[in-house]
C-alpha cells in the first residue's frame, strides 16, 4: 500500500484545453505546445495527451530524454528537441521520430553526416544571443540540402509590448524566411501570440500561458489557472502575544493567535519569497502565512476560521499575483513544484 501525501496538486484539464484553444485562435495559424521541463512541472505526458486530444500536433521539449519519455503521441503529432543534437544523442535520435532543432554549425554537420535523409528544424538567433545560428551562418550555404521542417527564432522581450527588440527581431526573421527554404516558419511564444498575428508566421509555440501564466494584458480574462495546490493541517497551536514563529523568529504575535502548521515548504516549490506574502484559504477566508518558509512546513494564521488538524487549506498560487508578490517569475513558480504531491487531473 502506498502512503498518501498530505499535499495535493489538482490539475484542470478543461482549463488547459481552454487556454490552448484561446491561444490557437489568437495565433490564427497552427498552434503547438512547449512541454519541456516535464510540461512546466505539471507532467509532460499527461499534458501532451490532453492537448493532442484537443488538436495539438506540434510538441516542443528541451532534450532527447524528454522526447523519449513522451512516448507515443496522437497520429500526425511531431516532437522537436530545442537543444539540438550532441554526439551523445545520436543513438536516441536515430531510434525515435523526434526532430532536432539545429543550433550551431557542429549540430548541422553532425546531423548531415549521420542522418542526411531525415528532416530537422533549425533555430536562427535574431537578437537573443542564446541558442541558434547567426544570420550570417544561416545565409552562408551551411543549410543547403537539408530538409528543414521548421525554421524558428525566439523573441527576447515579447512580454514587454513597447520594447523595440520585438519588431527588430520580427523583421530580421522575416528577411531570413524569404531566403531560407523550410516547410514552416515559427517565431511566437505565449507572449508573442498576444502581440498579434504578424508574429505568428506558420506555427506558434506557446508554453507558460497553456498552464495559467499571464504575461501581457491581452491574455487577462482569457487564460485560466490550471494548477491548484492544497496542503493538510498537521497541527494547530495557540500562541500568545510576544511569541515568535519559525526560523529566525521573524514574526512576533501581536495578540493571541491560532496557527496551523501545513505540510508544504520550499522543497515543494513554495519558496522563501512567500514569507510575509503568502496566503492560504479556508473556503473564502484568507489565512496569511506567518514567519519563514521551512523546507517542509509553513505556519498560517487560522484565527478567523474554524479549521483543525486533518483539514485541507488551498494555497494561493495564482501565477501572476504570486509572481508580483514574491518577485519570482511565473516560470519559476510552475517548474519548481516538487515531486511530493498527490497529483490528480479533473
Amino acid at each position: 500500500m502506498l502512503a498518501v501525501p498530505a499535499l495535493r496538486l489538482t490539475l484542470d484539464s478543461a482549463a488547459l484545453i481552454a487556454n490552448y484553444r484561446w491561444l490557437a485562435k489568437r495565433s490564427g495559424t497552427a498552434c503547438g505546445a512547449a512541454v519541456k521541463a516535464d510540461g512546466y512541472g505539471l507532467g509532460a505526458r499527461d499534458v501532451s495527451m490532453r492537448l493532442g486530444a484537443a488538436g495539438c500536433r506540434d510538441f516542443f521539449v528541451a532534450s532527447w530524454d524528454e522526447a523519449e519519455r513522451l512516448g507515443n503521441l496522437p497520429d500526425g503529432a511531431s516532437v522537436s528537441v530545442f537543444h539540438g543534437v550532441r554526439e551523445a544523442d545520436l543513438a536516441i535520435a536515430g531510434g525515435i521520430s523526434a526532430r532536432p532543432v539545429l543550433n550551431s554549425p557542429s549540430h548541422v554537420e553532425r546531423w548531415r553526416r549521420h542522418f542526411p535523409e531525415k528532416p530537422c528544424d533549425v533555430m536562427v538567433d535574431t537578437g537573443m544571443n542564446r541558442l541558434g545560428l547567426t544570420p550570417r551562418e544561416a545565409r552562408s550555404g551551411l543549410l543547403d540540402g537539408l530538409e528543414i521542417d521548421t525554421l524558428m527564432s525566439h523573441l527576447a522581450c515579447a512580454d514587454e509590448p513597447a520594447h523595440p527588440m520585438n519588431e527588430a527581431q520580427r523583421t530580421r526573421f522575416a528577411e531570413l524566411c524569404a531566403l531560407l527554404p523550410a516547410r514552416r516558419y515559427s517565431l511566437a511564444n505565449s507572449a508573442a501570440i498576444c502581440a498579434g498575428s504578424t508574429y505568428s508566421f506558420d506555427l506558434t509555440r506557446p508554453g507558460l500561458s497553456l498552464y495559467g501564466g499571464v504575461q501581457r494584458a491581452e491574455a487577462e480574462g482569457h487564460i485560466q489557472p490550471v494548477a491548484r495546490i492544497e496542503a493538510e493541517i498537521l497541527q494547530v497551536r495557540k500562541i500568545g502575544p510576544g511569541e515568535t514563529i519559525g526560523y529566525g523568529a521573524t514574526f512576533t504575535a501581536p495578540h493571541d493567535l491560532r496557527i496551523a502548521i501545513l505540510n508544504i515548504g520550499y522543497a515543494d516549490g513554495y519558496l522563501r519569497a512567500f514569507a510575509g506574502n503568502g496566503t492560504a484559504y479556508a473556503g473564502d477566508t484568507a489565512c496569511p502565512v506567518r514567519g519563514r518558509i521551512s523546507m517542509d512546513l509553513i505556519a498560517v494564521d487560522i484565527s478567523a476560521v474554524d479549521a483543525g488538524e486533518g483539514d485541507w487549506l488551498a494555497i494561493d498560487y495564482h501565477l501572476p499575483s504570486a509572481a508580483a508578490a514574491t518577485g519570482l517569475s511565473q516560470y519559476e513558480l510552475l517548474t519548481g513544484l516538487g515531486s511530493r504531491y498527490q497529483r490528480r487531473w479533473i
